[in-house]
C-alpha cells in the first residue's frame, strides 16, 4: 500500500513503527507513546469509525472468497497483562467486522482435558477456518510466560517451547495463514488506575480478579519473560508488534491498521459470479 493511500494522520504504515526489532528492550518501552501517529485523541473517534468500515469491507471480502475456494486466513494474537485492553480490541476493533467470519477464543487456565494433551492441542483446535479472522485473547505464549513466571514446569521444558512455537507458526504461515502478533504493554501506574476503576464501578466488578494484584508484584519476572518471548519468537514470517497501551484510543487505532495492512496485502477482490447474471435477472423478473 502506497503512502498516498494511508490515512493522513499516520506518518507511515504503522507496522514500520511497531514491529519489534531485535535489540529492543521491554524496559525501554514508552507505554504512553503514540508511535507514527501525528494526530491526537480528539481525532480518534472519527478515524476509528472510518477505518473500522474499511476493515469490515476487507474482512467480508476475505470471507466471501473462501466460499469460492480461497483457503487463506488471519490469526490475531493479543498478548498482554490484565487491563492492557485486549477486550477493548475485541469489542471496538474486531467487533466492527461481520461475526460470520470471526472466530474468537479466550485462553484461560487450562482445563483437565487440555492438561492431558500437548500444550498446543487446544491452540490447534481453535485455529481459524479458511476465510476467517481468528482472535486469540491470550494464546500459546502463556506456556512461555505464566508457566515460566510461576515455575509450573521445569526450565528445560518451557525453554524448548520457543523453537517448537516457531516451527508451529511457520507451518501455519506456509499453509496460508497470516499471523499478526501483538504484545500489549501498559505502565504499572496505568494498570493500577484501571484496576482501581473496576473496584469503583459495580458494572466492572465482574472484570476484577484479586489475583491481578499478585501478578503486579511479579512484573520484573514478567518483564524478563516478555523479553525472552520477543527475542526468541519474533520471526520474519511472524513478527511481534509492540503496542503502547496507556492510551486505549491509540492501541485500538494501531491494531486496526495492522489488520487492514494484512488484508490489503492479500490483494482481495469480490469473487465473480459463478452463474449467468443477466440470465438470472430475467429468471427473477418472471418468477
Amino acid at each position: 500500500m502506497s503512502e498516498s493511500h494511508l490515512p493522513s494522520l499516520w506518518t507511515h504504515e504503522p507496522h514500520t513503527h511497531l514491529e519489534f526489532r531485535h535489540g529492543d528492550k521491554v524496559a525501554d518501552i514508552d507505554t504512553g507513546a503514540t508511535p507514527g501517529f501525528r494526530g491526537k485523541k480528539a481525532d480518534a473517534p472519527a478515524l476509528q469509525a472510518e477505518r473500522n468500515a474499511r476493515f469490515a469491507e476487507l474482512q467480508e471480502m476475505l470471507y466471501a472468497n473462501s466460499r469460492s475456494g480461497d483457503t487463506r486466513s488471519i490469526l490475531l494474537v493479543l498478548q498482554g497483562m490484565d487491563t492492557a485492553g485486549k477486550g477493548g480490541i475485541v469489542k471496538h476493533v474486531v467487533g466492527g467486522g461481520n461475526p460470520q467470519g470471526i472466530q474468537y477464543t479466550s485462553f484461560g487456565k487450562p482445563t483437565e482435558e487440555e492438561l492431558a494433551h500437548h500444550y498446543l492441542w487446544r491452540i490447534r483446535n481453535a485455529l481459524p477456518a479458511a476465510g476467517h479472522i481468528g482472535v486469540f485473547d491470550r494464546s500459546h505464549y502463556e506456556d512461555v510466560l505464566i508457566v515460566r513466571v510461576h515455575n509450573l514446569v521445569a526450565p528445560d521444558v518451557w525453554g524448548a517451547r520457543y523453537d517448537e512455537i516457531n516451527a508451529f507458526e511457520k507451518a501455519l504461515v506456509d499453509g496460508g495463514m497470516t499471523l499478526i502478533k501483538v504484545a500489549m504493554f501498559l505502565s504499572l501506574e496505568e494498570q493500577k488506575a484501571r484496576l482501581a476503576e473496576r473496584l469503583e464501578r459495580p458494572d466492572k466488578y465482574w472484570k476484577y480478579n484479586p489475583a491481578d494484584v499478585d501478578e503486579r508484584l511479579k512484573w520484573p519476572l514478567y518483564e524478563e519473560a516478555y523479553q525472552a518471548l520477543l527475542d526468541k519468537t519474533s520471526t520474519d514470517y511472524a513478527p511481534w508488534h509492540v503496542i503502547p497501551c496507556d492510551r486505549k484510543w491509540y492501541s485500538r487505532l494501531a491494531i486496526t491498521e495492522l489488520l487492514i495492512e494484512a488484508l490489503e496485502s492479500m490483494s482481495l477482490s469480490w469473487p465473480p459470479a459463478d452463474f449467468d447474471v443477466e440470465a438470472e435477472k430475467k429468471r427473477l423478473a418472471g418468477a
